[in-house]
């Protein structure tokens, strides 16, 4: 019985040796962190549950999948009628990809409450941001594969924005259709990527949570660890509240997905592709919505093109943009009330580009999208300069 143990002791030892396996699960497990992280901290890990679920139910549909113009809509509508348990699998990767981007953005949201893009955790904020952008993508691509009326009249839309970048707009356009239409082409090789970014996104994942453990998880106080007594070990103790927003998590999901699967998702797209027919309003999944009403707010299409993608862009340059040396929201009185003016204002604008770009929908569009930036060039590096923010506690232990 011994020899057996030595032996066990001696093959984990030679692998681990090689390949640290055992030796980063024990680092996960004496993992110190700040002890007084809320359960806003567990939209992480559940963003990682939410990628988890999105690349294993994409790996089964697409045995099932044909990405072929003729047959995509059919074999979707086969692998909801015909494949066993093929309207759980696609209704898990539907309503698990509206699911992954509400964890995402509530993951972004903290982050720009408690100003975890601050130094020295820059490179954390930016591979978040890569990670975002990468979902987007993979999001865009995926939403054109059910090849219903939505799905190709947004694909035509969105790619046609392309064309108003001067000189080689009209070239990228027709790289990305495959030809002079969004056709065949454009569906096997979003089909291809769609694929193959969610793997990048994994590669990217792991440089984020490798940045973040260089120095540590921000906290609500924005004070860094100075002690040992400061933090407590990542397991059990945030295991075990990670499990309890797993659980929250998976039954809404739940509901989403046995109650109300469709509720997300547009009703043009159950209708089959038809080039001569053009939905009366054509309109992208809810997550992108805000980034649309952008789009449409700016009357030149280049203009428009340039506001979406800034939309995104100055993000990056928020370490820079907010010069307070208070890190939390919690110490800053007058960056609270423009933080959740600033969330209103995103809420807004997911509201008006849900709807038709007509009437006071332009006006209140252009309102939202001035705001927007005015919220990051203006108001963020002015309470920066001038805000007086309350005592900030000496150490994670002083805050009460």
């Amino acid at each position: 019985m011994q020899d057996k143990k030595v032996e066990k002791q001696g093959i984990v030892e030679w692998i681990d040796y090689r390949l640290p396996i055992f030796t980063f699960i024990k680092h996960l497990g004496e993992y110190r962190t700040p002890k007084n992280l809320s359960y806003m901290w567990s939209f992480g890990s559940i963003a990682g549950i939410a990628l988890l679920i999105q690349i294993l139910t994409g790996i089964f549909l697409a045995m099932h999948y044909s990405p072929n113009a003729d047959t995509a809509f059919d074999s979707v509508e086969n692998i909801m009628r015909n494949v066993n348990y093929g309207w759980l699998i696609r209704y898990m990767h539907a309503v698990g990809a509206s699911m992954f981007f509400v964890a995402v953005y509530a993951h972004i949201a903290r982050g720009l409450y408690y100003g975890s893009y601050k130094s020295p955790r820059e490179l954390v904020w930016f591979f978040g941001l890569f990670i975002f952008l990468l979902m987007m993508a993979t999001a865009f691509m995926g939403y054109v594969l059910p090849w219903g009326q939505m799905s190709f009249w947004g694909a035509t839309v969105i790619t046609n924005l392309f064309s108003a970048i001067p000189l080689i707009g009209e070239s990228i356009v027709q790289w990305l259709w495959g030809g002079f239409a969004v056709d065949d082409p454009t569906l096997n090789r979003f089909f291809a990527l769609h694929y193959l970014l969610p793997m990048i996104i994994v590669a990217m994942v792991i440089l984020h949570i490798t940045a973040l453990h260089v120095h540590g998880s921000n906290n609500p106080t924005g004070v860094e660890v100075k002690s040992k007594k400061d933090t407590i070990p990542f397991h059990p103790y945030y295991t075990v509240k990670d499990f309890v927003g797993f659980g929250v998590y998976l039954i809404v999901f739940g509901y989403f997905i046995f109650y109300q699967p469709n509720y997300l998702g547009h009703p043009d797209n159950y209708i089959q592709s038809d080039p001569m027919v053009t939905p009366p309003h054509i309109v992208p999944e809810w997550y992108f919505l805000p980034f649309y009403a952008i789009l449409r707010a700016i009357p030149s299409k280049l203009g428009g093109v340039i506001a979406m993608f800034s939309a995104i862009g100055v993000l990056f340059l928020l370490p820079w943009l907010d010069s307070s040396k208070v890190k939390s929201g919690a110490y800053r009185p007058k960056f609270k009330i423009f933080y959740w003016i600033f969330i209103c204002d995103v809420i807004l604008l997911g509201y008006i580009g849900g709807n038709p770009p007509e009437g006071w929908y332009i006006y209140f569009g252009q309102i939202a999208t001035f705001y927007y930036f005015l919220h990051f060039f203006v108001i963020v590096p002015l309470l920066g300069k001038y805000e007086k923010t309350l005592k900030v506690p000496q150490s994670i232990s002083e805050a009460k």
